[in-house]
């Protein structure tokens, strides 16, 4: 057997590993375009910082070491022009000497990745502009910036590449500014959870520019549409990626309407002997039941495993996936799997969710932290569809906790159930997963009402009767401007101030003292009242990156972020 493959980073690598182990005779030669196989592409942007402090450290494997370790040609700087499939041969050019060669296959992978964005926007070309793709890339952008001494950057795009790239530009000393075209950044996760970051953000340095876009380039500042002008000497553009899929066109396979590979089950092309893994395909989405594309090494190195597999008659059972993810912003860790409630609604599911914030581990506990929850679940079934953590503690591993149960089609049910480890430095004995599933489940039973934090503000400037059941140190800490003060400790002997012919808000800190109040107040005949999810930590950090951005009236008399 002898495979081709083309692309040599997560998806090519992965694939040529597997395939070794499976067969010891096979011939595999891998081709990559780049000047290296098997990097560490997540890890670029902390180059910038020199968290890893050498661009020989992001290269995981060496040509040397995959012909020495595994028997395989590994051919960096060799690009794949063009696929012959009636003769299975592919076209090749070798970059550094030029030359064009054949070479036959059996068996064909494809994993040639996704190509960055780069606009084409008035003046670029005199920009002294920058991606983030891999190893030469980041190199070039770290040498620029150490050997013209710039000071100020700008970054163009808010996903997860420019906002890593911003944090590691922040840490090796730059000004940097963010320009993200859409109202938020980081689009997997609910505006109202992103605020958070939002908020981190600015208060690390990072000057972030939301819903204007970049119009042109005088030298290498960025005009803006709203007509600022963002000044920079150097600009990275981090707009996101498009398959890297000419190749394949041209072959005459079959992609999507976005230009992604379309693949069976068995990541098998329209042509039975070429596959294809990674950036450049699409994938069935377990939740959507509808293909999507994903762009996560994680998925890729399984893709390529499952390729593999098949080509030797290894059974491959393709159970989708659900788009899991982590981000580390300044000192928050921040987690996203499945859906997430404004996909939810645009694809008409019936859904609910819960916002919960109890603290990671045990309070009393050094360097316990409120861990921000979103738990999405299907109604009436109760299923699991999504989940959103953001701490400066233990947000990932929850996430990995829920994605798990979604995996195997879990319920709010089982997330109530599961049995997970505590100790006071690690947890609490009721596990945040835990919290959230049992409030979900109150949810579902009708057993008492919520509205969000992105609704306080209305409610507010409606005069609605919002009732603030901290105690009074708390409230004359800060509070909502409208709140009526009713502190917990005194609400079974106040409730008379607490009207019944109209509707009440009631909230505390975090959303567990004002749900007590509110199973109280329904214990006493009252059928109109609501527990603010997120309560008044939730609201400051909901409303203060608009209010300062904006030059936005405050609904609270000071935030309280703790």
């Amino acid at each position: 057997m002898k495979i081709v493959i083309v692309g040599g980073v997560a998806g090519g690598a992965s694939a040529a590993a597997r395939i070794r182990r499976l067969d010891e005779h096979a011939q595999i030669i891998m081709f990559e375009k780049g000047p290296h196989v098997s990097f560490s592409n997540c890890a670029l942007p902390y180059r910038l910082s020199d968290e890893i402090n050498s661009d020989q450290r992001l290269i995981m494997m060496t040509p040397e070491r995959f012909a020495h370790q595994y028997n395989i040609q590994a051919c960096p700087n060799h690009e794949v022009l063009s696929i012959h499939r009636n003769e299975k041969k592919v076209c090749v050019k070798n970059l550094i000497s030029g030359e064009t060669f054949e070479e036959s296959y059996d068996k064909l992978i494809l994993a040639p990745g996704a190509s960055a964005i780069v606009p084409k926007i008035s003046g670029i070309e005199k920009a002294h502009t920058f991606v983030v793709k891999n190893v030469a890339d980041v190199s070039m952008l770290y040498s620029f910036l150490k050997e013209n001494k710039v000071k100020k950057t700008a970054v163009l795009g808010g996903g997860f590449i420019g906002v890593e790239v911003c944090e590691n530009l922040i840490h090796a000393g730059y000004e940097v500014s963010l320009i993200e075209a859409m109202p938020q950044i980081l689009r997997t996760y609910d505006y109202d959870m992103v605020q958070i970051l939002h908020k981190e953000m600015m208060d690390k340095g990072v000057r972030l520019v939301v819903n204007d876009k970049a119009i042109g380039f005088n030298d290498s500042n960025v005009l803006l549409e709203s007509g600022k002008v963002v000044e920079s000497e150097a600009v990275i553009l981090a707009l996101g990626v498009r398959p890297d899929t000419m190749l394949a066109k041209e072959a005459g396979l079959l992609l999507n309407e976005r230009g992604a590979i379309k693949v069976d089950a068995n990541y098998c092309t329209s042509d039975p002997d070429i596959y294809a893994v990674g950036d450049a395909i699409e994938v069935f989405n377990a939740l959507t039941h509808q293909p999507m594309m994903l762009s996560l090494a994680g998925p890729a190195q399984k893709e390529a495993r499952a390729a593999a597999d098949h080509i030797y008659g290894h059974a491959v059972r393709n159970h989708g996936y659900i788009g899991s993810s982590c981000i580390q912003v300044f000192d928050y860790q921040a987690a996203c799997t499945g859906l997430n409630a404004a996909q939810c609604e645009a694809l008409g599911f019936s859904y609910d969710f819960v916002y919960i914030i109890p603290q990671d581990k045990v309070s009393i506990m050094p360097h316990s932290y409120p861990l921000h929850l979103k738990l999405i679940f299907e109604v009436p079934t109760g299923k699991i569809l999504g989940a959103q953590a953001i701490s400066k503690g233990e947000a990932v591993k929850r996430i990995d906790v829920i994605a798990t149960l979604i995996k195997f089609n879990g319920t709010i049910d089982d997330l109530k159930d599961l049995e997970l480890c505590y100790a006071p430095p690690f947890s609490t004995a009721k596990d945040p997963v835990n919290y959230a599933g049992l409030v979900a489940g109150n949810l579902l039973e009708n057993r008492f009402s919520q509205v969000h934090v992105d609704k306080v503000r209305e409610l507010v400037e409606a005069k609605a009767c919002i009732i603030d059941v901290r105690e009074e140190g708390e409230y004359a800490q800060g509070h909502l401007v409208s709140a009526i003060n009713i502190p917990l400790s005194q609400l079974r002997q106040r409730m008379d101030e607490i009207p019944k012919d109209r509707p009440v808000y009631l909230h505390c800190r975090s959303a567990q003292r004002s749900y007590n109040a509110v199973m109280a107040l329904q214990g006493y005949g009252y059928k109109n009242v609501y527990n603010i999810s997120g309560s008044f930590l939730g609201i400051c950090l909901y409303e203060y990156f608009n209010d300062v951005s904006k030059n936005r009236k405050p609904i609270v008399t000071a935030y309280n972020f703790n």
